[in-house]
């Protein structure tokens, strides 16, 4: 059964401390033996007040077992509770390390705000089952595991009602979760269509305020807030039902225990002090019942959530690292593609056959209509994507066979979207270096054109560029990214429409940035206007995912292909003549070195 499969699984994650699992799972086994002993005590003390014996040992070792279970019951509880703390954290932070391996389109797929609700929900829901796991369920079944023999051995008419009972509970149980399962499975699917929205319309709120759209997006969600409840609905009044019948069912077994306990009585086949004990016994199994029936209850409304959580660890990453990858080492930015294919799907779209070279400190410009593949070409060199077939090699290297993490850090990227977090001007371009120093920071800022706008912010490079850079204009935000790519100072530079958000005469001034980045680096451009792609040493122009024409401005244009009626239509200017070489700096240095 799916729900036990998904239980087994929760219980599982607990096993980088399993040795503290297995002391509490004991703990409950006493805690579980010790409940059991307190009724049999009572009745034993019952009897003995009756018949007018002594009691004090009895009444002793019953403080004793009190006391024991008390004192297990507290500690079990403390460490439980820290435990589930600790290992929903844990588990939090492998969903999160897990959701930033997975490719891109799982997320354009899914949604950010789904995707955050399956994280917490899941270790919510992960938290709840640990927790009552160790604090109730695992003592709460061993009672009533202990319990039905106990009862036998004293009484088995006695007994046949608690079985009875206890029949009834799991019959009602099993009914309801048959009933409710699909309609607890649509329940979670709204709930990620309800956070999926909300998340897309909290991240897109300009766009909502600009075109009116707050009451048809407030009446859209309300709607599927509907849905959710006419979902719901059905499966709470099962679960009401569950409550109700097993209450009645509880009430008539008590009644029926004191019924039939007085009728052995009279005829002397049992003590009063059993009765009490049995009367114990129903409340005890009772409780326990209850507890297990909620637990189920609980248990089966949250595993469609912790079955996402866990389809989420499972999702595939298409992009992994080979067990001897090495690191890449003393890069100097040749690149070369050798008839590399990507295909999106089983379709007729992605880049085919794709052979050129980069040597070091060169530029290379994608140009093309939108869709040709300039953006996929360049995630390649990335390993956001894997060929299908050819290969890509930096100074001679297949990137398959080195460390994605050494990878990645000889490219600087300047993306469309310039991707800021919702932090301090200055986090936002240390991510380029995390060691820099506020120094280096600043002068990355300067080469940006951005030193001076930062400074005129209140509380200057620790202004809050806000939620993917809000607080910014889009000028700025481009080139707090351009700063954050000049201080990393990787030897290959990608440029992905990277001024595509900027004016003209800040687009100059970046230009003068740009350039001072570009020299002594390996340069890849997808750009429409940008002016550098006049001056590349290369330009390739892709159509329908190939590369039909390569060349420099002037040979290209000559040809009178499409790259000539790009230009037609596109504004790109001749090409000028180099400018001066600027003075080193601290960063070119460092780079340089």
């Amino acid at each position: 059964m799916k729900l036990i499969s998904v239980y087994f699984r929760a219980i599982a994650q607990l096993a980088s401390e399993w040795w503290l699992a297995a002391g509490l799972t004991f703990a409950n086994v006493a805690i579980g033996i010790v409940q059991l002993a307190e009724p049999i005590l009572f009745g034993k003390v019952v009897d003995a007040l009756a018949q007018g014996t002594p009691v004090f040992k009895l009444i002793s070792l019953w403080a004793v077992v009190g006391i024991f279970g008390i004192v297990t019951g507290v500690t079990v509880a403390v460490a439980s509770d820290r435990l589930a703390h600790r290992q929903r954290l844990a588990a939090m932070s492998r969903a999160f390390e897990r959701t930033l391996t997975l490719p891109i389109s799982y997320l354009a797929e899914r949604g950010t705000g789904a995707t955050v609700r399956t994280i917490v929900a899941g270790t919510d829901a992960l938290f709840a089952t640990w927790l009552t796991f160790m604090r109730e369920q695992l003592s709460a079944i061993v009672s009533v595991l202990c319990l039905v023999p106990t009862a036998i051995y004293m009484d088995w008419r006695l007994a046949s009602l608690l079985a009875v009972l206890a029949v009834i509970y799991t019959i009602l149980n099993v009914t309801v979760v048959y009933r409710t399962s699909d309609g607890q499975a649509s329940v979670e699917r709204y709930y990620v269509d309800v956070f999926g929205r909300v998340g897309d319309v909290i991240g897109n709120v300009p766009v909502v305020q600009s075109y009116g759209r707050l009451s048809a997006e407030a009446t859209a969600l309300r709607d599927l807030m509907n849905q959710l409840l006419a979902a719901q609905y059905p499966v709470l009044t099962w679960w009401g039902l569950l409550n109700v019948l097993t209450r009645a069912a509880s009430t008539i077994t008590m009644v029926a225990i004191f019924t039939v306990g007085t009728w052995l009585v009279s005829r002397g086949e049992i003590s009063v002090g059993e009765i009490v004990s049995f009367v114990a016994f129903a409340a005890l199994l009772i409780g326990k019942l209850d507890q297990l029936s909620s637990f189920v209850a609980r248990m089966f409304m949250q595993a469609p959530t912790l079955q996402s959580f866990f389809d989420l660890l499972d999702t595939t990453v298409t992009i992994v690292e080979r067990p001897d990858a090495k690191p890449l080492q003393n890069v100097v930015g040749h690149v070369r593609y050798e008839n590399v294919t990507f295909r999106y799907g089983k379709g007729e779209q992605g880049v085919f056959d794709l052979s050129f070279e980069a040597k070091p400190g060169e530029t290379v410009a994608l140009v093309g209509p939108t869709g040709s593949g300039k953006t996929t070409t360049l995630a390649m060199l990335q390993r956001l994507r894997d060929p299908e077939s050819g290969r890509i090699l930096i100074d001679g290297q297949d990137i398959r066979d080195v460390t994605l993490n050494s990878l990645r850090h000889a490219i600087a990227v300047v993306f469309q979207d310039a991707g800021l977090f919702n932090r301090s001007i200055a986090e936002n371009i240390r991510i380029g270096r995390p060691t820099a120093t506020d120094a280096e920071v600043e002068e990355a800022a300067r080469l940006a054109e951005a030193d001076a706008f930062i400074r005129s912010k209140p509380h200057g490079y620790q202004y809050l560029a806000g939620e993917r850079g809000s607080a910014l204009s889009g000028g700025e935000r481009q080139r707090i990214a351009i700063a954050r790519a000049i201080l990393k100072a990787a030897p290959i530079l990608i440029l992905d429409e990277a001024t595509s958000a900027l004016d003209t005469e800040t687009e100059a001034k970046i230009k003068r940035a740009l350039d001072t980045l570009r020299r002594g680096r390996t340069t890849f451009i997808i750009a429409h206007r940008l002016s550098t792609v006049a001056n590349a040493d290369q330009i390739l122009v892709f159509d329908k995912g190939r590369i039909i024409e390569r060349g420099t401005f002037r040979e290209l244009v000559q040809k009178g292909g499409l790259f000539a009626r790009l230009v037609a239509e596109g504004g790109f200017t001749e090409p000028q003549e180099e400018e001066q070489k600027p003075p080193k700096t601290v960063l070119s240095a460092a780079a340089a070195s």
